[in-house]
C-alpha cells in the first residue's frame, strides 16, 4: 500500500477564518518546550510523528514518503525574515505550560490538574480558589525578589512553582498549579487599567506565537499621580526583579490587559475573610455631617501617608476639619490645584489612597512644595514646561556630568527648557528605551540610573 503525500499549507497570518486560526494555534502549541511550546501538545506531536513513521514502514513507503509528507513547500519570504527579526526584539521570556506544583514523583499537589490540561471557565469558580489578600500577594512576590530566583522555564523553586513569569504569578496568587499566560485569565476578572491595585496583574498573551512577547507582571502601585509608570514585580531574565516600569511595559504596551484575582479578599488574612470592596463609596460619604465607617477608613489611610499631625485624636467616623485638612494635604502632595485640592476625597484621591499610589504628604503643613521618594525623585510634576525649581538644575548638572549636555547653549539652570528635555531623551535612549519610555521627561527609573 502506498503512502499518501500531503502538502502542508501554512495559515495566512491575517486570515480570520476558523481553520487558519486553529492551525496557527496548533503550530504555536507544537513548538518545542524549550522554545515555549505546550508540553502536552509537544508530546502529542512526537507521538503522531512516530505513528506516521511506523505506518510508512509497514506500508512500504520508506523514508522518502515520510519526508515528503512532513516537509512544507512554502518558500521563506522577506516578510518571514522580518517577522524573525521582530521576534528577536521581543521579550525573551519563554514559558512552560500548565502543570501541577513540583514535588516528589507521583505526588501532585492537592487539587492540581493534569499536566497540559486547560480548564474551562466553569471549572474555575471563586469557591474553588484559595483565598488571599493583596498584602499576602505582594509579600509572596517579595520573597522571590529577596531570594533573587533565577529565571527558568524548566526549573522549579523550593515552593513548587516554575521559575518563569507565569509560574511567578501562580506563586503570588497561591494557585494550586503552575499556569501559563494562556490560562491565568481564567483565574481572574478583567478590569480597566485605571482600577489597578497592588496584587493585580498586567498580562500579554500572544496566542499565535506564545514565545513572541508573551509576558505577565504584578502591579505593585503607581509611581506617581500621572499613572504613566508603576512598580512591577516580575520574573524575567536573569532573575526576579522589582522596578519602576512604563505603563504597561517596555514593549507591546497596548496589548497588556489588566486582571484581578477572583479569590481576592479583604482583611489581614485570607482565612474566613469577605470579598474586598475597594471602590469609591461616593461623595455623599464625606463632608460636613457625614458619620460612617468610610470616614474612619479615609483618616487611617491618610495617617499612613503622613497626616498624623492633623489629628489630635482619632481618626473617627464623624467628619471633621482634621479630615478635610489632611485630605487637602494629600491632594496638594500630588501637585493638584483648585477644586482638585478642595479637601473632599473624589474617586482619584480614594484610588491612590487604597492602592498606595501617588506621593506621601511631604510635611505637617500640607505644603504643595515638591517632596521626594526613597530614591530622591521629586515627582514628574517638577519637570514640565513652565516649571522652575532646584530639581531641574540638579538634573541638568547631572546630565552634563554624565556626558548628556550637548543641547545646552547656556546653563543648565532651574527653569525647565526644551534643552533639558532633549538631553534627558538622549540619556533615556542610551538605556535602550524607545517610544514613551524615551519621551525626554524623567521618571523614577531615569532619575535612579542618572544618579546611581
Amino acid at each position: 500500500m502506498s503512502v499518501p503525500v500531503f502538502e502542508e499549507i501554512e495559515p495566512a497570518p491575517d486570515c480570520g477564518c476558523q481553520g487558519c486560526a486553529r492551525q496557527r494555534r496548533d503550530l504555536a502549541l507544537g513548538l518545542p518546550v524549550r522554545a515555549g511550546g505546550h508540553p502536552a501538545a509537544h508530546g502529542a506531536h512526537r507521538a503522531l510523528v512516530l505513528v506516521t513513521a511506523a505506518g510508512a514502514v509497514l506500508g512500504g513507503g520508506g523514508a522518502t514518503g515520510v519526508a515528503t509528507a512532513l516537509t512544507p513547500r512554502a518558500p521563506v519570504t522577506p516578510a518571514d525574515a522580518a517577522g524573525a527579526a521582530e521576534a528577536a526584539l521581543a521579550s525573551d521570556t519563554p514559558q512552560g505550560g500548565r502543570a501541577p506544583l513540583h514535588g516528589p514523583p507521583g505526588a501532585p499537589a492537592e487539587g492540581a490538574p493534569l499536566p497540559g490540561a486547560v480548564p474551562t471557565t466553569s471549572q474555575i469558580s471563586v469557591e474553588s480558589l484559595r483565598r488571599t489578600t493583596r498584602t499576602e500577594i505582594i509579600n509572596r512576590a517579595k520573597t522571590w525578589v529577596s531570594a533573587q530566583v533565577p529565571y527558568s522555564m524548566e526549573k522549579y523553586w523550593s515552593d513548587g512553582y516554575r521559575q518563569d513569569c507565569s509560574g511567578y504569578i501562580s506563586m503570588a496568587w497561591n494557585l494550586r498549579s503552575n499556569e501559563w499566560t494562556g490560562s491565568l485569565d481564567r483565574f481572574a476578572v478583567r478590569i480597566d487599567r485605571a482600577e489597578l491595585q497592588p496584587g493585580d496583574i498586567l498580562l500579554f498573551h500572544n496566542p499565535a506565537s506564545p514565545t513572541r512577547g508573551s509576558h505577565v507582571t504584578i502591579f505593585g502601585g503607581w509611581t506617581d499621580y500621572t499613572h504613566t509608570s508603576y512598580i512591577a514585580y516580575e520574573q524575567t531574565k536573569p532573575r526576579t526583579r522589582k522596578q519602576a516600569t512604563p505603563m504597561a511595559y517596555w514593549e507591546n504596551s497596548g496589548r497588556y490587559l489588566a486582571y484581578r484575582y477572583k479569590g481576592l479578599v479583604s482583611g489581614s488574612t485570607g482565612a474566613g475573610a469577605t470579598p474586598t470592596e475597594a471602590a469609591y463609596p461616593g461623595g455623599t460619604k464625606f463632608g460636613p455631617g457625614a458619620n460612617n465607617a468610610y470616614v474612619t477608613r479615609l483618616g487611617r489611610m491618610l495617617v499612613e501617608r503622613g497626616a498624623r499631625s492633623y489629628y489630635a485624636q482619632g481618626p473617627g467616623p464623624k467628619w471633621g476639619e482634621a479630615d478635610r485638612r489632611a485630605t487637602r494635604a494629600f491632594q496638594l502632595a500630588q501637585g493638584w490645584k483648585g477644586t482638585e485640592a478642595d479637601g473632599l476625597p473624589g474617586p482619584h484621591t480614594w484610588r491612590l489612597l487604597v492602592s498606595g499610589g501617588g506621593r506621601d504628604i511631604g510635611g505637617s503643613s500640607g505644603s504643595s512644595g515638591p517632596s521626594t521618594d526613597a530614591t530622591g525623585f521629586p515627582g514628574r510634576g517638577s519637570f514640565r514646561p513652565g516649571q522652575s525649581n532646584a530639581y531641574v538644575e540638579k538634573l541638568g548638572k547631572q546630565l552634563v556630568k554624565r556626558g548628556f549636555g550637548k543641547h545646552y547653549l547656556s546653563g543648565p539652570g532651574p527653569r525647565w527648557t526644551e534643552a533639558d528635555r532633549r538631553n534627558v531623551e538622549a540619556f533615556q535612549r542610551a538605556q535602550g528605551w524607545r517610544g514613551a519610555a524615551a519621551d525626554g521627561y524623567p521618571g523614577p527609573e531615569t532619575w535612579r540610573r542618572l544618579f546611581r
